[in-house]
């Protein structure tokens, strides 16, 4: 797990004064560019590390050897929890080394450092987006969340005109690239889609933060509740196995076993919002893939083949198509 390389780095930099890329991955059993890499990152962090060229050179933190993490300021010290604290969630032993780190650091630095390791959480199953960028504002609602400071966002939702709202921050989700606030308001708690945050500024009014929160738990209810919305319809489908996890990957959440396999296939349920939705998905597959019910979903998906046979079937080599009636209104795939 990246998180538990990155503590083992910085403590392995306290003992030794100064290490090499090739020291690290020696150390850690991995390779010289991941290396390179995670001490990359510490540095973007905020941890004061910082690289020597030349023969005898290596990477150490600024003021040389630290024989514990007294040394650490406040600033670098919550650096370090956020980078740690959203895997410490799936590793009992990372959160052991977390307990350890935390009694190891001056008290006035206690506080912010223990806040930044429940200010994020990750959840790595999609939503349909992937490889998006890290927004800007992630950094400033970190830090408010950490200092329990109120923000005034400028939120643009979907489809509906920007509003001013004044937000007590929780925490932040980082959902496989797709970045959410939760936060309480004077409606409750609310999730917020970071990237549609159109701006965003700390105050000095202290936030409520619920002393029970914990923040994977609290967003778990909000995934769920958006997963009973999202896949209000479920089919039944034959997938040969291979092909399987390939299908998972599509649907994410919204796909299962379903019993033993038949034929050699595999028997999965896969759910989206509408039966079109979930012809949608499955139409470029093709013959691969067998819908056994329901029989909405196999009527849509006769409907989407019908659409393209009259739109291409007659169509000569090189000739483009003349425009169906389904092409000039939307087919509704």
């Amino acid at each position: 797990m990246r998180a538990d390389r990155l503590v083992a780095a910085l403590l392995l930099m306290q003992t030794r004064g100064r290490v090499t890329a090739a020291d690290l991955a020696a150390e850690l059993e991995i390779s010289v560019a991941t290396a390179r890499r995670d001490l990359a990152a510490l540095a973007t962090a905020g941890v004061p590390v910082y690289p020597q060229p030349g023969r005898g050179g290596g990477w150490s933190l600024v003021g040389g050897a630290r024989t514990d993490l007294t040394g650490l300021t406040a600033a670098e010290a919550q650096a370090l929890f956020l980078l740690a604290g959203p895997a410490a969630a799936g590793s009992p032993e990372l959160r052991a080394a977390l307990r350890k780190l935390l009694r190891a650091l001056p008290g006035t630095f206690r506080a912010d450092a223990e806040a930044a390791t429940d200010a994020t959480t990750v959840d790595r199953v999609r939503w349909g987006e992937r490889d998006r960028p890290r927004p800007a504002v992630v950094d400033l609602l970190q830090a408010a969340v950490v200092r329990r400071r109120q923000v005034q966002l400028t939120y643009g939702g979907r489809d509906r005109e920007p509003t001013r709202r004044l937000v007590d921050p929780w925490g932040l989700v980082d959902k496989d690239d797709v970045w959410y606030l939760l936060a309480g308001t004077e409606r409750g708690r609310r999730t917020f889609r970071i990237d549609r945050i159109l701006h965003a500024a700390p105050t000095d009014r202290p936030a409520d933060r619920p002393d029970d929160l914990v923040l994977a738990d609290a967003w778990r209810e909000v995934a769920d509740e958006i997963e009973r919305r999202r896949s209000r319809t479920w089919a039944t489908v034959l997938v040969p196995e291979r092909f399987a996890p390939i299908l998972h990957n599509q649907f994410g959440r919204h796909c299962e076993r379903a019993g033993d396999p038949v034929d050699g296939r595999a028997r999965l349920r896969v759910a989206a919002p509408t039966p079109r939705d979930i012809a949608r998905h499955l139409a470029g597959w093709g013959t691969l893939i067998e819908v056994v019910d329901p029989d909405a979903v196999r009527t849509e998906l006769a409907r989407i083949g019908a659409e393209l046979m009259a739109r291409y079937a007659a169509a000569p080599s090189g000739a483009r198509p003349a425009r169906s009636t389904a092409a000039r209104g939307g087919c509704g795939t």
